[in-house]
């Protein structure tokens, strides 16, 4: 097999092991090399010139990405733009990382194959709710939950570390985008029943405080005629004697207390009654 195609199709870095697995041959494998196609990373990993940068960083120092990087790479919701984090064995020798890198020195909860340079989903949750506070670990590990990657049983029979234990006690796979999970989370003290996604009049709603009381989130390219439906909607939900509060995504990041503010009004003056 050609080193290159080969390469290709496992992101375009790894293992000469694997490579020769895969049918490479040493030969083709050293033309390649020669004529520039291929370089070599690190002892025993080669990889194409234009391979993604961060996992040739990871590879050359014998670590993988984790945490909120990997939770981003999965394309999992992660609130705010984090340095680079990667994971590394307990007894790993002193890793030379740049200083703003994050690294987690840790036992994986799944054994991470040889060939990866992206941790796992699984490895990947158990060090975001360790790195990361409560609320942004929650976040994203209901967006892993909302797209299928874990479910409950799933994590069941694991060993997860106390914190990941406490996530994953709270996560719920209801919100369809993190703006959900924290408003949820941030308007728990409340003590009025919340029901994420629910159905309303043919459509969902992003959320339903008690009975009557509508919260819409808009993310930040909430455009359209998505838009344009879900306008449509609110003046409809009006009409049948529903409260509708619709958000942006920089009122939820940004002033929060507004928010908060406005839907404490709300439920004092009994909107989410019948």
């Amino acid at each position: 097999m050609d080193p290159v195609t080969a390469l290709h199709a496992r992101q375009g870095i790894a293992r000469v092991r694997t490579l020769r697995a895969d049918g490479v041959s040493e030969h083709a494998l050293r033309r390649a090399k020669q004529s520039g196609q291929v370089m070599t990373v690190r002892r025993g990993w080669v990889a194409i010139p234009d391979a993604d940068a961060d996992a040739l960083g990871a590879v050359r120092r014998g670590v993988v990405l984790s945490c909120v990087t990997a939770a981003e790479r999965l394309g999992l919701w992660v609130p705010d733009r984090a340095p680079l984090h990667v994971a590394a064995r307990p007894n790993a020798s002193r890793i030379d990382v740049p200083a703003q890198v994050v690294v987690h020195w840790s036992v994986p909860v799944i054994p991470r194959p040889p060939d990866d340079t992206v941790d796992g989903v699984i490895n990947t949750l158990a060090l975001v709710a360790q790195c990361q506070p409560f609320e942004t670990a929650l976040v994203v590990w209901e967006s892993a939950m909302n797209k299928g990657m874990i479910d409950a049983q799933q994590l069941g029979g694991l060993e997860l570390p106390p914190p990941a234990r406490a996530v994953a006690a709270a996560a719920r796979p209801f919100a369809d985008s993190g703006l959900e999970t924290i408003v949820v989370f941030r308007l728990r003290w409340l003590n009025v029943r919340m029901l994420p996604q629910a159905w309303v009049l043919d459509r969902r709603v992003d959320l339903l405080l008690g009975e009557r009381l509508v919260i819409q989130i808009d993310g930040a390219t909430h455009t359209g005629a998505q838009r344009t439906a879900d306008i449509a909607h609110d003046a409809l939900l009006m009409l049948r004697g529903y409260h509708v509060l619709r958000f942006g995504y920089e009122q939820i990041m940004s002033r929060w207390h507004e928010v908060q503010e406005v839907i404490m009004q709300a439920v004092a003056q009994g909107k989410h009654r019948a």
